[in-house]
């Protein structure tokens, strides 16, 4: 009896070492992958010593460490060293290689991460990435080919250069606004920029710049004729009828406001919504077909009496006081109710859609930045991704947005930025500032 007894025993305690054995290894052994690793720029084939790098880690078993070592020939430089402390599963790190003083050309650029498991009897599991890497230290070199341009307040003007090396970006800028140029087929460079209109012959200083692919930027002065033009002022008095007929749309577009006054909603609406409008616009402006899908001379609306000028500072005004101030980008035309509205020049589009204060609005990428908007559409003709002729019909004239009366707002718009419209309806403007130079500079 004392034998079977003591056999079961056995038995049983030879189970409850199984387990523990089980338990043991799996809690040492079900987890044998180190952390993930990445890295921004993903793979670089080049960097320079100040190009921002950006190093992402995860692992379900918690982050221990992590060690960026440079490795040329035959020595090694840590760059970055991180011990995390307990429960981080996901870490992201920013770096640069700007205290190495790395001279030009190839080194290793070794990533080692270690988890937090039992892994290795409490060692962890490791990553290692390894990435061959060439310090490029040298900046573009950008040569002008095309002689200083003359630019008007609110104008736009057309360069063209070249730059030494591929880049990942190169332009104009003016503070905050950026103009892209467009490589063309002989390896230069074509960039159209504005002279924003709310900047003044001494505060308008565009640069020219260039970023390569290491991060290295180059960025001057550009020369430029900086020209002075002045600009209308209007009154414009809101009266209720207005308010009256546009009190759902403006009701509709001031939605934190939704028990206010109907003339406190449209002075939500003349603001805020106009930036975000205008921000569209912006962003719609940084993408265009590389060359110029354009040729000839520009139109409008024909048979049309203009209401409104490009540039034009509006006073808004009720019961005889001040309410608001804004710029109008456009040219206001108007000819009888739903006319025909023809495309300004050959193009494609690629936005037809409700747009706040514009109602509805088409806008037509010509190329190189260059768009033409056509708003307050009573309907649309076309659709994004239409190739248009010059003179086909975009969509009929209207009173959506915050129009008073039927008409179209015809703008030009450079990279998103608002511009002068007369001068692309100028013909011999447009063959002496635009096409000559384009032409020239290659």
């Amino acid at each position: 009896m004392r034998k079977k007894s003591t056999l079961r025993f056995s038995h049983i305690f030879l189970l409850f070492c199984l387990a523990l054995a089980g338990a043991g290894a799996y809690t040492l052994l079900h987890d044998m992958a180190g952390p993930v690793i990445a890295l921004v720029p993903e793979s670089p084939e080049r960097l320079g010593p100040a190009q921002p790098l950006e190093l992402s880690l995860s692992d379900d078993s918690g982050l221990r460490s992590v060690q960026v070592t440079v490795r040329r020939g035959g020595r090694a430089m840590t760059v970055l060293r991180r011990d995390f402390p307990k429960d981080v599963r996901e870490a992201k790190l920013n770096f640069d290689l700007s205290e190495t003083r790395l001279p030009d050309g190839a080194f290793e650029l070794e990533i080692k991460a270690r988890d937090a498991a039992f892994a290795g009897f409490g060692a962890g599991n490791s990553s290692t990435l390894t990435l061959p890497v060439r310090m490029d230290t040298q900046p573009p070199r950008i040569a002008v080919r095309t002689v200083p341009p003359a630019i008007r307040r609110g104008g736009s003007a057309l360069i063209v250069y070249t730059v030494n090396k591929d880049v990942r970006e190169t332009g104009v800028r003016s503070e905050d606004l950026f103009f892209p140029a467009y490589k063309q087929a002989d390896g230069s460079w074509a960039c159209l920029f504005a002279f924003p209109y709310q900047k003044t012959t001494a505060t308008y200083l565009p640069e020219i710049m260039a970023k390569d692919d290491a991060g290295n930027i180059t960025s001057s002065r550009l020369l430029i004729n900086a020209i002075g033009r002045d600009f209308s002022s209007d009154t414009l008095p809101i009266s209720e009828k207005f308010l009256s007929m546009k009190s759902a749309e403006l009701a509709r577009l001031c939605p934190e406001k939704p028990d206010a006054p109907t003339l406190e909603q449209y002075i939500c609406v003349n603001n805020g919504e106009r930036l975000r409008n205008d921000a569209k616009l912006l962003e719609l402006g940084q993408t265009s077909n590389p060359s110029f899908l354009w040729k000839g001379k520009f139109q409008h609306l024909p048979r049309s009496a203009v209401k409104a000028n490009f540039g034009d500072a509006r006073t808004y005004t009720s019961g005889g006081k001040k309410i608001d101030h804004q710029v109008h980008t456009g040219l206001d035309l108007a000819s009888v109710a739903r006319a025909e509205v023809p495309a300004a020049n050959a193009g494609r589009v690629i936005f037809t859609e409700e747009l706040g204060i514009y109602g509805n609005i088409a806008v037509i990428d010509h190329g190189l930045g260059l768009m033409t908007l056509y708003s307050h559409l009573s309907e649309f003709r076309v659709k994004p991704g239409d190739e248009v002729k010059a003179g086909q019909t975009v969509g009929t004239t209207g009173i959506t947005g915050l129009a008073a009366g039927d008409h179209v707002h015809f703008g030009v718009l450079v990279s998103g930025v608002p511009v002068q419209p007369l001068e692309w309806l100028d013909a011999k403007w447009v063959q002496n500032n635009i096409s000559s130079r384009l032409k020239s500079g290659r």
